[in-house]
């Protein structure tokens, strides 16, 4: 069994939607927290106050009204522009929220500190302790920002996950760890931590009570999580493990591919021993540093016989894989910030009509809106353009060498 030498937590008879880009996952996810009764949790990255994100916003009201507690926890630098504004209409409806490290202000911003790249990168909503979102889509609306092909707008591809039964119950719990982790953290607000810990044990008396659905038949699963305390590889290891067991196909669709040593090494290795290897990687550039040092690896990966796509329609923010009969759908990208620094959520699946299902959906962008890289392509980039590539590469090793994992990649 792939990755069974590393003890996962696996939950049987769950039942799994894959989402396909926010026109799913919206509609999904809205309409859970409409349907809450007792409380809603959300934890995002991006929370921008767009078409989408007041929606959302509108949804988390009215289930305030109603008297549902909501708790909503943003990340600091990558709901930057809109944080206070946000914060500030949680609080009036009745809301509780947290900001995951949120950026400094004044002469402190123009000091180096690590600390401050290690993010809230995952995308986490959990209803009434029995319905759980997990996947790469933020709040944020599919069409904001993103470029034009010329046949009009496209919107971002991702995907996520809406689930059900037992693995819903460990969603629930690194939720609440890191609510009260950082709750620990607010020093001014010792009285209502005292508070919420009195009350804790009324909360974990009703938990008893709740019943966890069960789904026959239903699919296996399992709740990966990278923080930097007890999980600062466990994605990775997931990888490595299963693409090292692979006999068949690996489908990688990852925004911003910079993977590590190890990584490199096991999508080689499955390459030369005959499974089909393909990544679909970003075509069009939304951030240009990992875009170009991306493309720096062209050369090699085709060169140890790795299919390389680029989504060309929009903007890839996708971070999913299909590997033989398993799945991942995440938060997790392939890159430094995501394996090194970042806390990520991923779930992954072992179940062959998921694994089938997340398969067709990535190769039919395959077939309709990617194109393939082939040595004529690399051949024809400019001198200046492999120069931009080489720099960017070196720049973001250099990067990673101040985390201190530079032997890593």
């Amino acid at each position: 069994m792939a990755s069974a030498s590393l003890h996962l937590d696996w939950r049987d008879s769950n039942k799994i939607d894959l989402l396909h880009n926010g026109e799913e996952f919206f509609p999904a996810l809205c309409a859970a927290i409409a349907a809450a009764t007792r409380v809603v949790h959300l934890e995002t990255y991006i929370f921008n106050l767009d078409k989408t994100g007041l929606l959302v916003l509108d949804h988390l009201r009215q289930a305030c009204e109603r008297g549902i507690k909501v708790r909503v926890v943003i990340d600091g630098f990558g709901s930057q522009p809109h944080a206070r504004e946000i914060a500030q209409r949680l609080l009036a409806m009745g809301a509780q929220y947290r900001i995951y490290r949120p950026e400094p202000t004044g002469l402190r911003t123009v000091k180096f500190d690590l600390r401050r790249l290690r993010r809230l990168h995952r995308k986490v909503t959990v209803v009434d302790d029995a319905l759980a979102f997990v996947g790469g889509i933020n709040i944020l609306d599919d069409y904001v920002n993103v470029p034009t092909d010329g046949k009009g707008l496209r919107p971002r591809f991702d995907f996520g996950v809406r689930m059900q039964g037992p693995i819903v119950t460990d969603v629930a719990r690194a939720q609440r760890a890191l609510w009260l982790r950082m709750a620990w953290r607010r020093r001014d607000d010792w009285a209502a931590f005292y508070r919420r810990l009195r009350d804790w044990g009324k909360w974990r008396r009703a938990r008893q009570k709740h019943h966890v659905p069960t789904f026959n038949p239903g699919q296996r699963a399992a709740l990966l999580l990278r923080d930097n305390i007890r999980f600062r590889q466990t994605i990775e290891d997931v990888y490595v493990a299963t693409i090292a067991r692979a006999t068949d196909d690996i489908l990688i669709a990852n925004a911003y591919f910079f993977p590590g040593r190890r990584l490199r090494k096991a999508l080689h290795n499955a390459a030369q021993r005959g499974v089909r290897v393909r990544l679909l990687l970003q075509g069009r550039s939304e951030y240009l540093m990992q875009y170009r040092a991306c493309r720096y690896m062209y050369c090699k990966m085709l060169g140890d016989g790795i299919e390389i796509h680029e989504y060309m329609a929009s903007y890839l923010h996708a971070k999913v894989a299909v590997i033989d009969e398993w799945a991942m759908v995440g938060s997790s990208n392939l890159d430094p910030f995501s394996l090194l620094l970042a806390r990520e959520a991923n779930v992954f699946v072992h179940d062959a009509s998921f694994a089938n299902e997340l398969k067709a959906a990535l190769e039919a962008e395959l077939r309709n809106d990617a194109h393939q890289v082939t040595d004529a392509d690399l051949k024809q980039r400019s001198v200046f353009g492999r120069w931009i590539d080489a720099f960017a590469y070196f720049m973001l090793r250099a990067g990673v060498g101040l985390t201190g994992k530079s032997s890593e990649y």
